[in-house]
C-alpha cells in the first residue's frame, strides 16, 4: 500500500476502535480490501482512458457485438494500482450495451486486449443500435484500497444466511471505513477493486452458487479459490445512457484469466438503480 492508503487504514482502525468494533472483523475488512484506480474527466493525472466515439481495432478483428465504451492505456496506469495481473502496456477495450434484462454473464467480445505495437485503425460500429457514447478523456483522480459492500462482506464472512446482527456489524464497519477517509471520489471508470452496485454484487453472481459460500460454514467464500473472481472494471454510465437511472456496467473475470490474457471469458453485468 502507498503511504496515503496506509493512513486511511490507520484512521479506519482508530475509528473502529472508538466504536468498539471487534478487532477480528476489522482485520478481515482490511484483508479483503483491494487496490483500485478511479478515472474521471477532471482528474489531475495523465490521460489513462478514452471513453466514447469509435473504437480503434486491429486490422481484421471481428466487429464487437456491443457499443464501444472505453479504451484504457495500460502503460499509463501506475504499477500495482489495480491489484490485477494486467499487461504492462497495450490497450484494453471495453464494450457494453444497456440491456438490463437478466443478471448478465459471460460475453466473449465484451473486452478486447490490443498489445502494444499492434496496427489498428478507427472502426465505426455501424451495426450498433445506438449512436456512439460521448467522446472524452479520463485521467487518474485517485487510487486507494476499495472495500467490499457491507452485504457482500457479510455473505462472504458468515455464509449465505448471516444474522441480522452480522449485517448490522458489516454496516458499522463500512461506516467506520467511510468516516476514516475511505469515501470513493467522484469517478467515471474504475479499474480493479470491489464493485459499487445499485442492485447486486456482480462478483458474487459470477462465482455462482457453488463458489459463493456455504450456509453450513461461515466465511467459506474467503477460502482458497473463492477470490479468483475479481472486478476488472466498472463504468458509471451517467448522462451517456439516459434510459438507465444511475446505470452502471461491470466487467468481472477470474484473476487467472487476466494473467492468461483470456478476456474472452469476461462476464458483463448492466444495472440501474
Amino acid at each position: 500500500m502507498t503511504d496515503a492508503s496506509m493512513d486511511r487504514v490507520h484512521r479506519f482502525r482508530a475509528e473502529a476502535a472508538s466504536r468498539e468494533l471487534p478487532s477480528e472483523e476489522v482485520d478481515e475488512w482490511i484483508r479483503v480490501a483491494r487496490p483500485a484506480v478511479y478515472l474521471a474527466e477532471d482528474g489531475d493525472g495523465p490521460v489513462v482512458a478514452r471513453v466514447g466515439g469509435d473504437p480503434v481495432l486491429p486490422l481484421g478483428a471481428p466487429t464487437p457485438s456491443d457499443p464501444f465504451v472505453a479504451c484504457v492505456d495500460l502503460a499509463a496506469l501506475p504499477p500495482g494500482v489495480t491489484g490485477l495481473p494486467l499487461p504492462a502496456d497495450g490497450h484494453l477495450l471495453l464494450f457494453s450495451g444497456t440491456d438490463v434484462h437478466g443478471i448478465g454473464g459471460q460475453v466473449s467480445d465484451t473486452v478486447l486486449y490490443v498489445p502494444a505495437g499492434t496496427f489498428a485503425t478507427p472502426h465505426p460500429l455501424a451495426h450498433s443500435r445506438r449512436e456512439p457514447y460521448r467522446p472524452r478523456e479520463l485521467r487518474t483522480v485517485w487510487h486507494q484500497p476499495s472495500a467490499q459492500m457491507p452485504e457482500s462482506f457479510a455473505l462472504d464472512r458468515w455464509g449465505d444466511f448471516p444474522e441480522d446482527e452480522q449485517f448490522e456489524l458489516a454496516d458499522e464497519l463500512a461506516d467506520a471505513w467511510a468516516h476514516g477517509g475511505g469515501y470513493r471520489p467522484p469517478w467515471t471508470l474504475q479499474i480493479g477493486g470491489h464493485p459499487v452496485s445499485p442492485q447486486n454484487d456482480p462478483v458474487h453472481y459470477a462465482r455462482g452458487p457453488q463458489e459463493a459460500g456455504d450456509s453450513e460454514q461461515g466465511g467459506t467464500a474467503h477460502a482458497e479459490g473463492a477470490d479468483d473472481w475479481v472486478l476488472l472494471a466498472t463504468w458509471r454510465c451517467g448522462d451517456d445512457v439516459m434510459e438507465l437511472d444511475s446505470g452502471v456496467a461491470h466487467w468481472v473475470v477470474r484473476r487467472e484469466d487476466v494473467a492468461a490474457r483470456r478476456f474472452d471469458r469476461v462476464h458483463r453485468y448492466v444495472e440501474m438503480a
